[in-house]
């Protein structure tokens, strides 16, 4: 989908009167993209994972949170795209609102696209479409190598994500369980629900 359309779904999810999620627009394309993963405290606990791709950030929500084991397959659902000014956004979703619960930046950096077909590049966002993105992540607690795999398609897609087998790989760490806090204000998410300031 070219255009704000991509964003379509998530503006008519929210009410930014309510919400302090910002409302954003769609971005230009950045000569380094970005990625984040964000802790989410909403009706389950789970991790949100974006990439920017085409001025959004397409989303996968991760029940288990990323791993940096590649014998792991952590399973990935799809969600509507954010505009990219969501990277950077922390708080409390107030209750009777979509995703009700804290938000905190658990890490975010820089990637590279690795999804190549027939020895060509295929962008993130077509890549997304197809079914199969690699990427090579700089962030503050992942690093190196990670695919996303569709493995069910119609109303209960479903992705897995999975680490690749490099220099980032380490089966004995878990980051999510050792490093709970915000790369951006060092906060838990339990602060950030009492409202503490980082």
């Amino acid at each position: 989908m070219a255009g704000q359309d991509t964003l379509d779904d998530y503006h008519e999810k929210r009410d930014f009167a309510r919400t302090p999620e910002p409302p954003g627009e769609q971005g230009t394309e950045t000569a380094r993209p970005v990625f984040v993963i964000q802790k989410h405290d909403a009706t389950t606990l789970h991790y949100d994972f974006r990439l920017e791709a085409d001025g959004v950030l397409k989303s996968w929500a991760v029940p288990k949170g990323p791993s940096v084991d590649p014998k792991e397959k952590r399973l990935a659902l799809p969600t509507e795209d954010h505009p990219l000014d969501y990277a950077g956004f922390e708080g409390v979703i107030p209750a009777g609102s979509y995703g009700a619960g804290a938000v905190l930046v658990w890490d975010r950096g820089t990637y590279r696209n690795l999804t190549e077909k027939e020895g060509r590049e295929v962008g993130v966002a077509e890549a997304a479409r197809r079914g199969h993105v690699s990427v090579w992540l700089e962030g503050e607690k992942v690093r190196g190598g990670y695919a996303l795999t569709r493995f069910r398609t119609g109303k209960g897609e479903a992705w897995l994500l999975v680490k690749m087998n490099d220099a980032g790989a380490d089966p004995g760490r878990n980051p999510v369980e050792t490093e709970p806090r915000s790369v951006v204000s060092g906060r838990t998410i339990e602060e950030i629900l009492a409202g503490r300031e980082g």
